[in-house]
């Protein structure tokens, strides 16, 4: 029976962990990031070790057509796609209104856009094959609003949102939709987001291959919302909802103020 996983952002992070996690239970994988360098490294460690093949598609998924030329890549290597890891994205920190346009609109083609394109084309193979599983990576950070990271927080509430209403219309029909929402992970993310001497971060917070796992078995068993973290799904489910909104708004700031 084909198990193979398609892995967006597979070139370092909670991707890498999952494409690593898929492989070590002998599924095959399709891979897929901008460092075409870093995907063949990974190819080369996870062939040999678990007997798997891993095909590598380096691509821009952000660009203008990158996930359509993704998903026809794919179906023109004939490879059928069992489970759909949409885990690409980027954030980035500061004043909305100082903040490039272009970063900004870059962050939704990108965390947006793109999945939502692939969960599309993919899904729809896999309703007319009668099952098949996604998991979309959010955040604790799609369940409050957010201040100095205004437009992340917005496209992680989009794939909270987007993410429960595809199971629930497609459950039926055998495809389900997970979506994880860890809190802060320990990946190049903070870095890149330019999040470094914020709140969040100075804590420390859970490693990429914790929240991996976490995710993965939440998406084989078909969950709806995986929080890595009792206490953050305490707090997404039962404190935020419950607090003023002004309140939630300045704890948010005050977290990625620096």
């Amino acid at each position: 029976m084909s198990n193979t996983a398609l892995v967006t952002g597979a070139s370092s992070g909670i991707g890498k962990e999952i494409a690593r996690l898929h492989a070590e239970k002998g599924g095959d994988l399709i891979i897929t990031a901008r460092s075409a360098g870093a995907l063949e490294a990974l190819k080369a460690e996870l062939e040999p070790a678990h007997q798997v093949k891993v095909h590598v598609f380096p691509l821009d998924l952000g660009a203008e057509g990158g996930a359509q030329e993704l998903y026809d890549k794919v179906k023109a290597a004939g490879l059928a796609v069992d489970i759909l890891v949409n885990n690409a994205g980027f954030g980035g920190h500061g004043l909305h209104t100082e903040r490039a346009l272009a970063d900004e609109l870059a962050m939704i083609d990108l965390n947006v856009k793109a999945l939502v394109t692939l969960t599309h084309a993919f899904a729809r193979d896999m309703v007319a094959r009668g099952g098949g599983r996604i998991l979309n990576v959010g955040s604790s950070a799609g369940f409050m609003p957010g201040p100095y990271q205004a437009v992340y927080f917005a496209t992680k509430a989009f794939v909270a949102s987007f993410s429960q209403a595809i199971d629930q219309e497609l459950r039926d029909k055998g495809v389900t939709c997970t979506v994880l929402a860890p809190g802060y992970v320990e990946t190049g993310f903070a870095k890149a987001a330019n999040l470094e001497g914020t709140g969040l971060v100075s804590g420390g917070g859970a490693t990429a291959r914790s929240v991996a796992k976490e995710g993965y078995d939440a998406m084989r068993r078909g969950a709806l919302v995986a929080f890595n973290e009792g206490r953050i799904d305490f707090a997404a489910n039962w404190l935020i909802p419950l607090l003023p909104r002004r309140a939630v708004l300045k704890m948010v700031e005050k977290m990625q103020k620096k």
